[in-house]
C-alpha cells in the first residue's frame, strides 16, 4: 500500500515532468500553446489517475515521456505534444470520447488521437507475420489523417522499449523484434536517425543480449582510446581551420551497437577488426548563402592532410537524401593508417539530421515550395494505392523501399530523380509516368541500349523508348524493383487476364451451342466442379487460353447426358484428375503455386519440414537433408539460423511462383519456297499473337528454298499448336515442326 508521503513524492516528480516538458521543448511555445498542453496534461492526468504501468509507477509518466520525446527529440509543435499526452486517453478511459476530445482541443488533436487509438486497437497478440504485416498496413494508412500520428506512435515505441525491464522475456522478444521490423525502418525513414539508431540497439538489446551487452562492453573500454584518436585527428586540421577564421567544433560519435554488430556479420569479422567503430563530425556555424561553400572548404582542408578514400566520397549537399539529409562523407586514413569516417555539416544540417522534418520546418524560407515531407507522404500514398497486394508482399517491399540507399540518376532533359538502389530502366520509366512505364520498349543509358534488367548507376543518364503497341509482360516483374512498378505491371497483367477471360466466356458461349448447350449460370457451375476448379473467371480463362479444349467440354456435355453417367464420370473423373494438377496450375485465384528452386529455377522435387509446417506464399529455402531429398522451411523457421549457419553449402534459394504466369521455351523449325516478304509475313503473325513472344529467329536462303528456326515463348501447348497451324498457312510455307 502507498503511503501518503509516496503519494507527495509522486505527485511532485509528475509536476517535475510536467515543467521538464515545456523547459526542453525544440520550439518556442506561446502562452495559447503552453495552455493547450497544461489543458492536454489536466485531461490526462485525470484519465490515467486510477492506471499503473508494471513497473507500479503511475501510469501519466509515460503520456508525459512520449510527450517529451515529441517536444524535445524529435521537436514537433505543441499540437502534437498535446496529441502526445493525450494518445491512450481515448483507449483507456471510457468518460472521454473523440468528441470530448474534439471539442476540448479541436479537430487536429481529435484527428491524431483516432489514428493513435486505431492503431493500439490492431489486434495486440500477433504470432501470425501476415496479421503483423496487416496491421503495419493499416497503420501507414493512417497517413492519409496524419504523418503526426506515425511519429507520435514512433515516440511512443521509443518510451516502451526504454522501460521494458519489467515485462515477461518472451513480450520484450515480441516487442523487440516488432521495432526491428517495422519502427526501425519508419524512423529511418522520416529521417528521424537518432531515434532509429536508439530503436536497433534497444531491438537487439532484448533479441540477442549476449551480443548486445558484449559490444557495448567493449565499446565502453575503448573509450579512452577513442577519445586520444580523435583529439589526435583534430589536432591536426585545427590550426589551418583556424587559419580561414571557420566557427566549428570537432565531435567523435561511436556508431551504433547495432550498426557494428552488422558490420561484424556482413563481413565475418570480430569486433577489433571493425575498421570504422566511429565516426568524426564537424559542425560548422554559417548562414545559408555560405553553407555549400564552406562546406567544400572544410573538404579541402580535411584532405590536405588526409589522404581521402574517392569511392567514399558521399555529396548529400548537392543532391540531399529524400528524408533531407544533407551531409558531405568522406573517408580518409587518419593517423596510424586507420580509415575514418569524416561527416561535414552546417548546424542546420546538423539539426535536420538530428530532428529530421521538424527541423526543416523551421528551416524553410519559401513557403510555396513544396516541403520534402508532402513528397514522401506522396510516395507512401503511390505504395498503399495497391491495396490487393498479399500483406507480407507489401511489407517486404515497402521495407525495400525504405532500407535501400539511394541512387540519383538523370533525364535526357537533365533533371534529377531519386531511385532506390538496384533500380532499373523500367523503375525509373514508372517514376516518370505510369503510361510512359507501361508502353516502355527499352532504354539508353548514357547514349547506349541496354537491356530492362540493366542496374542503373548514380549519375546515369537515362532515356527510356517508347511503343504505342507494347504491353508489360510477365518477365517485366524479374526487372522491377520499386513498389510503384512493381503494382502497376501486376495490376496490367491482372487486366489483361481479364480481357483473355471476357474472349473465353463468348468462345465457350459458341462451343456449348454447338453441343446444344445454353451458357447459363447453372452451366458455369457444373463446369467449375467438374472441372475442380474455383471460379467462373478461371473456367473463362482455361477456355480462353486453350487450356480447356473440344475435346473436354465433350466429355462434359457426355457427362451430362449419357444415360451411363456414373460409368462415364468415373473415367472422366479419371481423366481431369489427371489433368487436375496441371490445370491448377493456371488458376487465376491462386497467387503462388509452385515451387522453383536455385537460380535457375527448377522444378524439383520437395517434401516440407515439420518443423515449421510452410503454406505457398511464405518466404521459404530447400534444404538438401541426406535420406529424405529436399525439405522446404520457412525463412523464419526456429531451426533456419543453426541450419543456415552449419550446413550453408546444403541451402537452397527457394521461391513460389505463379505457374499460371510460368512461361516455356519452343524452337518451331519451318521449310518452303522462298520468296519476296516471306519473312515479313513470318514475324508479323507472330507479333499480332498476344500470347507469344519472339527470343531468336535465323532464316537461310539456297537456290530459292528457304529454311529457318524460331525461339518462341509460349504459355503452354495449346498456344504453341494453334501458332504452328497459323504458319503452315503463309503462301510458300511446306514444313512447320517442333523440334
Amino acid at each position: 500500500m502507498m503511503t501518503e508521503i509516496d503519494i507527495e513524492k509522486e505527485n511532485a516528480a509528475i509536476a517535475k515532468a510536467y515543467k521538464e516538458l515545456l523547459k526542453v521543448s525544440y520550439r518556442t511555445l506561446s502562452d495559447d500553446d503552453k495552455k493547450l498542453i497544461r489543458k492536454a496534461f489536466d485531461v490526462a492526468l485525470d484519465a490515467h489517475k486510477d492506471q499503473r504501468r508494471k513497473s507500479g509507477e503511475a501510469y501519466i509518466f509515460h503520456p508525459l515521456a512520449v510527450a517529451r520525446i515529441v517536444a524535445q527529440e524529435i521537436g514537433l509543435d505543441a499540437t502534437s505534444i498535446a496529441a502526445a499526452l493525450l494518445h491512450d486517453v481515448v483507449e483507456d478511459n471510457k468518460d472521454y470520447t473523440l468528441n470530448d476530445i474534439e471539442q476540448m482541443f479541436g479537430k487536429t488533436v481529435a484527428r491524431i488521437v483516432d489514428g493513435l487509438t486505431k492503431i493500439s486497437s490492431l489486434k495486440k497478440d500477433m504470432q501470425d507475420v501476415s496479421l503483423q504485416a496487416e496491421n503495419f498496413r493499416k497503420m501507414l494508412l493512417t497517413l492519409n489523417d496524419d504523418v503526426r500520428v506515425i511519429i507520435i506512435k514512433i515516440a511512443d515505441r521509443l518510451h516502451n522499449m526504454q522501460t521494458m525491464e519489467s515485462m515477461a522475456p518472451d513480450k520484450q522478444v515480441k516487442i523487440a523484434s516488432e521495432t526491428l521490423y517495422i519502427y526501425a525502418p519508419l524512423a529511418h525513414r522520416i529521417g528521424l536517425y537518432n531515434i532509429k539508431t536508439e530503436l536497433e540497439d534497444l531491438g537487439l538489446k532484448y533479441t540477442e543480449p549476449d551480443v548486445y551487452y558484449d559490444i557495448l562492453t567493449k565499446i565502453k573500454e575503448s573509450k579512452e582510446e577513442q577519445d586520444a584518436y580523435i583529439a589526435e585527428f583534430s589536432d591536426v586540421i585545427k590550426k589551418s581551420l583556424d587559419k580561414e577564421h571557420l566557427n566549428y567544433e570537432i565531435k567523435g560519435r561511436p556508431k551504433s551497437i547495432f550498426s557494428i554488430r552488422r558490420k561484424m556479420v556482413k563481413q565475418g569479422v570480430s569486433f577489433d577488426e571493425v575498421y570504422d567503430k566511429f565516426a568524426i563530425r564537424i559542425i560548422y556555424k554559417s548562414d545559408l548563402e555560405n553553407e555549400k561553400f564552406l562546406a567544400w572548404k572544410i573538404y579541402s582542408i580535411v584532405t590536405d592532410h588526409f589522404r581521402p578514400n574517392p569511392v567514399r566520397l558521399r555529396d548529400w549537399i548537392s543532391s540531399p537524401k529524400s528524408t533531407g539529409y544533407e551531409a558531405l562523407h568522406i573517408t580518409v586514413i587518419g593517423p596510424k593508417g586507420r580509415w575514418v569516417e569524416v561527416q561535414i555539416r552546417s548546424e542546420r544540417m546538423n539539426e535536420i539530421a538530428e530532428k529530421g522534418y521538424a527541423a526543416h520546418y523551421k528551416y524553410k524560407q519559401n513557403e510555396d515550395e513544396e516541403d520534402n515531407l508532402d513528397i514522401w507522404i506522396n510516395k507512401l500514398q503511390e505504395a498503399l494505392e495497391n491495396n490487393e497486394a498479399n500483406a507480407v508482399d507489401f511489407v517486404e517491399q515497402f521495407k525495400l523501399n525504405l532500407y535501400s540507399k539511394e541512387i540519383f540518376v538523370f533525364t535526357p532533359k537533365g533533371d534529377l530523380k531519386s531511385l532506390p538502389k538496384g533500380a532499373t530502366p523500367l523503375d525509373f520509366a514508372f517514376s516518370i509516368h505510369t503510361e510512359i512505364g507501361m508502353k516502355t520498349r527499352g532504354a539508353k543509358v548514357n547514349g547506349k541500349l541496354v537491356p530492362l534488367s540493366y542496374e542503373l548507376k548514380s549519375g546515369d543518364r537515362v532515356d527510356i523508348l517508347t511503343s504505342e503497341t507494347i504491353k508489360p509482360t510477365v518477365n517485366w516483374l524479374d526487372y522491377a524493383t520499386t513498389a510503384r512498378a512493381r503494382s502497376k505491371i501486376k495490376s496490367s497483367l491482372k487486366e489483361e487476364k481479364k480481357q483473355l477471360a471476357d474472349d473465353g466466356k463468348e468462345v465457350l458461349r459458341r462451343k456449348l451451342k454447338q453441343l446444344k448447350i445454353d451458357l447459363n449460370e447453372r452451366t458455369v457451375n457444373e463446369m467449375v466442379n467438374f472441372f475442380k476448379l474455383q471460379t467462373s473467371l478461371d473456367l473463362f480463362y482455361r477456355v480462353g487460353s486453350g487450356k480447356i479444349d473440344n475435346g473436354m467440354l465433350k466429355d462434359y456435355a457426355a457427362s451430362r447426358s449419357n444415360a451411363l453417367m456414373s460409368f462415364i464420370k468415373s473415367k472422366i473423373n479419371r481423366k481431369t484428375n489427371i489433368s487436375k494438377e496441371e490445370l491448377e496450375r493456371d488458376e487465376i485465384t491462386t497467387k503462388y503455386d509452385m515451387l522453383v528452386f536455385g537460380k535457375d529455377e527448377q522444378k524439383l522435387d520437395y517434401k516440407f519440414a515439420s518443423c515449421c509446417n510452410p503454406i505457398p506464399g511464405d518466404p521459404v529455402f530447400g534444404f538438401l537433408t541426406i535420406n529424405d531429398g529436399i525439405k522446404v522451411h520457412k525463412k523464419n523457421c526456429p531451426n533456419a539460423v543453426s541450419m543456415q549457419s552449419n550446413y550453408a553449402y546444403r541451402i537452397m534459394p527457394a521461391k513460389w511462383i505463379d505457374s499460371s504466369q510460368q512461361e516455356y521455351s519452343a524452337l518451331i523449325e519451318l521449310s518452303g519456297i522462298d520468296n519476296m516478304g516471306l519473312v515479313n509475313d513470318i514475324t508479323k503473325l507472330i507479333s499480332e499473337n498476344m500470347h507469344v513472344n519472339m527470343k531468336s529467329i535465323s532464316f537461310e536462303s539456297d537456290s530459292g528454298i528457304f529454311s529457318g528456326k524460331i525461339n518462341v515463348i509460349v504459355k503452354n501447348n495449346n498456344m504453341l499448336n494453334k501458332l504452328i497451324d497459323n504458319l503452315k498457312k503463309i503462301n510458300g510455307i511446306d514444313k512447320v515442326k517442333r523440334v
